[in-house]
């Protein structure tokens, strides 16, 4: 194999699965005619799911992202130009709460798909405060901003790390699942979240880090030879997020049965063995926060699968967002200096669970 063959390989030759068929084509009736925004509109999760969202006929598609640069890769994919001088595409931060406002009360978005989200965790373990800004109050501004114009469908995309919460990034978007699951029980509408694992090729994530890692000569570095990690494609992540709206009920988190955890170590050493190269392995070590092994589910979440063989209905408590604890949530960030013990609900600036 030619070493530039790395960047056409297929999923299962990487983590030895096929992607899961959700049939989504299916079921995305709820798209069609429908005025869809898209917040993160110029991210890896968020691009790819404008154009798939694009094939079900909306009336608007809204790309909303604050970007440039992503929104004109986005609407470069979609509508084979990147001018930037068309409504499809909002330069928008889902932080300022009057642009958003007026963007929500001009447009009158239907349906919603919330893929705005600062994403690393090491780098939000350093800036807690950008993780609470963006992860926590943008999320509410978005689902405000949302009800206030009568959203019918709402679906936020979550992670993984929300499960049993140990670090900055996982508790975070805990919480924003915990607000989505207020904002349903309020508005009395559609609202969701979707939670997934690595998704493997997005920016940062292993499979494009392995790939310039190997170009560049190695090494390949790995946190610990035990680590392991759910993986799924990009196409699956968004195939998910679009069939969430249809089969989904309000307050609920949607998760994909992503087979059996990976071992990067086996990752890493079988790609080093694609590429015909003699590449070292160097372990860093698990970084603050990090987990050895990740979790779908939380500890007293329950695997309900009415619709889909492979996709978890599971609740979480709702959050009002009077339950938010800005002050709490500074003071626990400060003290903090172990990765192995989880963030409690109510040590980290919200209510108990």
């Amino acid at each position: 194999m030619r070493l530039a063959d790395l960047r056409d390989v297929a999923i299962e030759d990487i983590i030895g699965r096929h992607p899961v068929d959700t049939e989504v084509e299916s079921i995305a009736g709820y798209i069609a005619g429908k005025r869809v925004l898209v917040t993160g509109a110029g991210g890896s999760i968020g691009s790819e799911l404008c154009r798939q969202l694009s094939r079900f006929s909306p009336s608007e598609l809204i790309m909303l992202d604050r970007d440039e640069s992503g929104l004109h890769g986005a609407q470069m994919s979609i509508s084979g130009h990147g001018l930037l001088d068309s409504d499809d595409v909002v330069l928008s931060d889902i932080r300022d709460t009057p642009s958003l406002e007026e963007i929500f009360s001009r447009r009158r978005p239907e349906v919603v798909f919330h893929a705005a989200a600062l994403k690393h965790l090491p780098m939000l373990e350093q800036y807690p405060e950008e993780a609470w800004k963006t992860n926590v109050i943008g999320t509410l501004n978005v689902l405000s901003a949302a009800r206030s114009v009568g959203v019918k469908t709402f679906i936020n995309i979550s992670t993984d790390k929300a499960a049993n919460p140990t670090s900055v990034l996982g508790h975070s978007k805990r919480v924003a699942e915990r607000l989505t699951a207020w904002a349903a029980a309020e508005s009395c509408e559609n609202y969701l979240s979707v939670r997934f694992g690595n998704v493997i090729g997005s920016r940062g994530s292993m499979l494009p880090t392995f790939i310039a890692q190997i170009e560049s000569g190695g090494p390949l570095t790995v946190t610990d030879p035990e680590v392991t990690r759910f993986f799924m494609t990009i196409p699956e992540a968004c195939q998910l997020v679009i069939q969430a709206g249809a089969i989904g009920r309000p307050g609920e988190v949607l998760i994909l049965d992503m087979g059996r955890p990976v071992k990067i170590l086996d990752v890493a050493r079988r790609m080093i063995s694609m590429s015909g190269r003699a590449i070292d392995i160097v372990f860093t070590g698990l970084r603050e926060g990090e987990k050895l092994h990740e979790e779908l589910m939380g500890e007293t979440e329950h695997d309900n699968r009415p619709f889909h063989p492979q996709i978890t209905h599971t609740e979480v408590p709702p959050l009002s967002p009077y339950g938010l604890d800005h002050e709490k949530w500074e003071k626990t960030s400060l003290r903090r200096t172990t990765a192995s013990k989880p963030y409690s609900a109510s040590s980290i600036g919200t209510s108990n669970e």
